[in-house]
């Protein structure tokens, strides 16, 4: 119970962060800042991610490498090279480059993804396993939810979903229904790193119902499960 509580209040603070709440067909995609994971070849490369690296039978340059806190892969020859904000076609191209320069003559390199750290989506509330999870390329709300292991049988109100999102500075919400996107009637929106996704706890006055205040989830953090 004592973790369900923590869940719970954690949903109530950023409730209670929110600027403003919009239906669900209105929420804007974030910042471009926030970066976009739309797929493998649009993501764009940022720290602790993990990459493959592999150049055509030149197998001491066909590495996995780590992306540093300041956006930096290491490779043999080359030494440090930029590759946040990159996308893996770019980063491909421009390691490609660096070696024809000095010791290749046409190289062929290729870039992918094995671990995306660094586009994460926060899943909390009524799911079984609350966390922090890796966006690896386009992922919807169904899918972000299924991250954490889907929600909970006993707890969840998959009626009232919602997605916190920071556009243009500002914090702004919107609610879903995951009963009515699981047979069709409503589309599965996109979720974006940065995301925080709320499920509601069912069999209570749900702080949704006070979307844009809070206040009905700070009675529901003391009512015993």
């Amino acid at each position: 119970m004592r973790q369900r509580l923590t869940s719970l209040a954690f949903a109530a603070s950023l409730v209670l962060a929110a600027t403003s709440a919009f239906a669900a067909s209105n929420l804007p995609p974030p910042d471009a800042a926030a970066g976009r994971v739309t797929g493998a070849r649009d993501y764009r490369i940022g720290p602790d991610d993990t990459l493959d690296i592999n150049v055509f039978q030149i197998a001491e340059l066909t590495r996995t490498v780590h992306v540093d806190s300041g956006g930096r892969i290491l490779l043999p020859l080359l030494g440090s090279v930029p590759a946040s904000g990159l996308t893996p076609d770019q980063l491909s191209v421009e390691i490609a480059e660096a070696l024809k320069k000095s010791y290749m003559k046409d190289p062929q390199v290729t870039v992918a993804v094995k671990e995306a750290q660094s586009q994460r989506v926060t899943v909390d509330g009524a799911v079984i396993q609350p966390g922090v999870y890796p966006l690896s390329g386009r992922t919807t709300l169904i899918q972000a939810v299924s991250l954490a292991k889907g929600p909970d049988p006993k707890l969840a109100n998959v009626r009232q979903v919602a997605i916190f999102r920071t556009v243009g500075g500002t914090r702004r919400s919107a609610l879903y229904d995951l009963s009515q996107i699981r047979t069709g009637k409503t589309e599965d929106p996109e979720v974006y790193g940065n995301d925080i996704i709320v499920v509601d706890t069912s069999g209570s006055k749900s702080f949704f119902q006070n979307f844009s205040g809070g206040f009905g989830l700070l009675g529901m953090l003391f009512r015993p499960f």
